[in-house]
Order: structure tokens, then C-alpha cells, then sequence
């Protein structure tokens, strides 16, 4: 499949990159990759996201090249779908852009629906920019210092700084080439971790206020409302990270940051200790992600959402 995809590279002319709504790190990284090295190798390339970049990730390489509206997706003969496990996860343009003749899927997620018979999959890689380097290395691609940064912050944030289960002696190799290749990863770390806006600080002191510590069923969880995104100035991109918090506690294995949409729905974002698969917790929700990592989407009220999710999580035990 990997030759494949590289032909597909060669061949093709006008190329799209995109990836899931609520952006992250390893969709970024990755998306810019793949855009600067399309670049290199002279080929027509356009980055086109739903949401914006979140400010955070504005200091990576290319990012300024990012767009946010797209009209005429007749002019791509191939897409590059990235870290998504379903097309409808890039947003409203997702029919569009599944008529696009060959669609490129690179992606890590073990609920991957297989919705592209083109794909670089793996479950057990960290992230879809681990995915993408093994690709450049396979192409004998040159790892400039541009795609090198964007790879290890992809790398970086979806292994929670080399910190989860994920991170293998693969991903560590990786980061070691990319580092070497021009990667900073002090400067990379600063940018992502130490560069938070003051309205993120007043958003987690409110988040903090709802904190809940079940130490007999070992879950901790946050709740981020609507009213507590318009008092501190924040927006949803400024809860990346939040569910950290109870995850980092003694004597929790399941952490959970409950956070309002505009739909009266919540987006749960689950972690996970040890062996403890919070995919299948997401999954019966409608969601997906990874063994100690992943989300759904529930409509209701936040208590009964709760009683809910604890209930899922005990008969998963």
C-alpha cells in the first residue's frame, strides 16, 4: 500500500491536505508535512481546514498557508485526508471532497472505518506524524527543518510529550531524526506548552471549580460550560490539555473534561491509565480514538450524561 501511495504522489498534480475539525497537534504537524513536502517536490498543494488554527500552533512552519474556505475542489486530482478515521470528520465539506478521484487517507486511529481503500494506517503507531515520517523514509524524502518541526510537534502532542502508553521505542527513533534533521525540541515545547493566553488560565480556574474526584470508582473529571467560555474570553480550543488535570491525580485510572456545545450536546474527552480502554467507553457513545485516549459527542443533561458514562465505565471493568 505504501508503494501505492507514493505512485499516487508522483503521478498526482494538484494536491488537498485536510484533517478533522478540533484541530490538534499531530493534525497540524502532519498536514504541514505533508504541504512542505509536496512543495519540494514542485507539485500544486493547498492546505484548507474547517476551523481555525489555534493560536498556539501558529508559530509552526507554513502554518500561515493554512485556508478555511474552499470553492473549486474540481481543480485536485488528489487528497490527503489526515488523522481522521471517518471522511465526515473534516466537516461540512466532507461530500466534496470524498468526489475527489484518489483520497489519501494516513491515520492512526483504531476506529478507522476504512472509508479510503487508499490508506497508511496503523493502530499501534503514536501518532499519524510518526505514519508520515515512516512515508518520507520510505520515499527517501529529505527531511528539511521545516518538515522536521512540523513531525516532531505532531509527534510530541499526541504522545502527551513522550508521556503515554503510545510511545515506542519507533516513536522515540523518529523524534531522534527529526531532531537531528532541525527539529528544537525546547523551542517546540515552549511554543505549544508555555505560550497560553491569559483567558486559558482564567478558563481553567473556572473548570477547576467543577472538579469531581470519584476515588471509589477512580474517575476524575472537569466540566467547561458555555457560560464558562464567555465570562473568561476563551474559546474551545483553549481546553486542549484540561483533561489532563484529574488524569494527573493519585488513585485515578479514567479522566473526563465535559465540554458544552453550542447544540446542548458535550463533547467528552476521555484518558486513561494502564490497560483501562476508554475507545470502548467512546465507541458505545458513537465515538472513537485510541485505547487511552478518546472521544464522543452525547446530547443531554451534564448529570444524566454522567450517571451514563459511570455506568459504561463499570460494566467495562
Amino acid at each position: 500500500m505504501i508503494n501505492e501511495i507514493i505512485a499516487t504522489i508522483n503521478e498526482g498534480r494538484s494536491f488537498l491536505i485536510t484533517s478533522h475539525v478540533k484541530l490538534d497537534g499531530d493534525a497540524l504537524g502532519s498536514e504541514l508535512a505533508i504541504y512542505c513536502m509536496l512543495k519540494n517536490i514542485r507539485k500544486k498543494a493547498l492546505i484548507y481546514n474547517e476551523d481555525d488554527t489555534p493560536g498556539h500552533y501558529a508559530f509552526l512552519p507554513a502554518a500561515g498557508k493554512i485556508v478555511h474556505t474552499l470553492d473549486n475542489i474540481s481543480q485536485f486530482d488528489v487528497a490527503f485526508v489526515l488523522d481522521c478515521s471517518e471522511l465526515e470528520r473534516v466537516g461540512d465539506k466532507a461530500q466534496e471532497i470524498g468526489k475527489i478521484k484518489k483520497i489519501i487517507n494516513i491515520d492512526h486511529h483504531i476506529s478507522n472505518n476504512g472509508f479510503s481503500p487508499l490508506k497508511l494506517w496503523d493502530g499501534r503507531a503514536s501518532s499519524t506524524g510518526e505514519l508520515i515520517f515512516c512515508l518520507f523514509e520510505q520515499m527517501k524524502c529529505k527531511l528539511t527543518p521545516d518538515i522536521c518541526t512540523n513531525l516532531y510537534a505532531a509527534i510530541l502532542t499526541d504522545t502527551g510529550g513522550f508521556r503515554y502508553a503510545n510511545t515506542t521505542k519507533d516513536t522515540l527513533w523518529a523524534a531522534g531524526k527529526l531532531v537531528a534533521g532541525g527539529a528544537d525540541p525546547q523551542w517546540i515545547s515552549e511554543n505549544i506548552y508555555e505560550n497560553d493566553p491569559p483567558a486559558k488560565i482564567k478558563l481553567l480556574k473556572k473548570a477547576l471549580e467543577t472538579l469531581s474526584l470519584d476515588l471509589p470508582n477512580q474517575i476524575g473529571s472537569l466540566v467547561v460550560t458555555r457560560s464558562a467560555l464567555r465570562e473568561t474570553g476563551a474559546s474551545y480550543e483553549h481546553t486542549e490539555g484540561l483533561v489532563e488535570i484529574p488524569r494527573s491525580v493519585k488513585g485515578i485510572a479514567v479522566s473526563i473534561l465535559y465540554t458544552q456545545l453550542e447544540d446542548n450536546s458535550y463533547k467528552l474527552s476521555m484518558r486513561s491509565k494502564g490497560n483501562f480502554d476508554v475507545e470502548k467507553i467512546a465507541k458505545k457513545f458513537g465515538g472513537g480514538g485510541h485505547a487511552n485516549a478518546a472521544a464522543c459527542r452525547i446530547k443531554g443533561n451534564i448529570e444524566t450524561i454522567k450517571k451514563d458514562i459511570l455506568k459504561a465505565i463499570n460494566e467495562a471493568r
